[in-house]
């Protein structure tokens, strides 16, 4: 077995942990294989291994990927969510190569993935990035934004609003973890009341998975517990 394969079963033994202690369904939380910077033969070990939904933060190093395993037998199948700051400039790419976009923070970015989106590809699933920590550093917004920013996308046709993401500030506390995670879930579940087709709420990463999902977590969003270590020289950074 390689490395890899016991990394993606140790994920998925957590995630049920998870799920099991909180009376959650462990089918309920998707694995988002995080494979930025790592080079197309570690994501084919996780391919092997049962992984189909995979998560890129560089667009051009995303594309290169989507557009090697399309190319293969074993990438049929294969879901590609883009999970990193979206510049207006890189738009056109993300629209006409990723299912997802994780990202949405502004609507002139919505605007234009949805007049890029290729009319003979299915809508774009977009999730509104929320800034849960107020960091300066960090893209998104705040929570008093989300009404008014979810009714712009609705609108757009080529777009369906899916859900909400974010990318909490690094806390080793487990209560307070489960707080800011609470804070995220009251505004997703405030948001499925508006948009039923809304489904998806991406939170927890490798330090933080399972208050995640013990705070309603659908999506978590793990790279490093699979690949290992990541090396940014190595990365295309676009």
């Amino acid at each position: 077995m390689s490395t890899i394969q016991q990394n993606l079963q140790d994920v998925r033994s957590r995630i049920d942990a998870a799920a099991q202690s909180c009376a959650r369904i462990p089918e309920d939380v998707t694995l988002l294989a995080v494979s930025k910077t790592k080079p197309v033969e570690a994501i084919a070990e996780a391919i092997a291994a049962g992984q189909r939904a995979f998560g890129e933060n560089y667009v051009q190093e995303g594309v290169d990927k989507i557009q090697y395993f399309a190319q293969r037998p074993e990438g049929a199948g294969l879901e590609w969510h883009f999970i990193g700051p979206l510049q207006s400039n890189k738009s056109k790419l993300v629209a006409e190569h990723f299912a997802w976009c994780h990202t949405l923070d502004r609507q002139r970015i919505a605007q234009r993935l949805n007049d890029q989106r290729p009319a003979e590809m299915p809508p774009l699933n977009v999730l509104i990035q929320i800034n849960i920590s107020d960091e300066q550093s960090k893209s998104g917004i705040v929570i008093s934004e989300l009404p008014m920013l979810a009714a712009a996308v609705a609108t757009l046709p080529n777009l369906t609003l899916r859900g909400l993401m974010a990318i909490p500030a690094p806390e080793s506390d487990y209560q307070r973890q489960l707080a800011v995670f609470g804070q995220m879930n009251d505004a997703f579940q405030a948001l499925k009341q508006r948009y039923p087709q809304v489904d998806t709420l991406s939170i927890g990463m490798t330090d933080d998975m399972p208050a995640a999902i013990v705070a309603g977590s659908t999506m978590v969003r793990i790279g490093t517990a699979i690949f290992g270590a990541r090396d940014y020289s190595a990365s295309t950074n676009k």
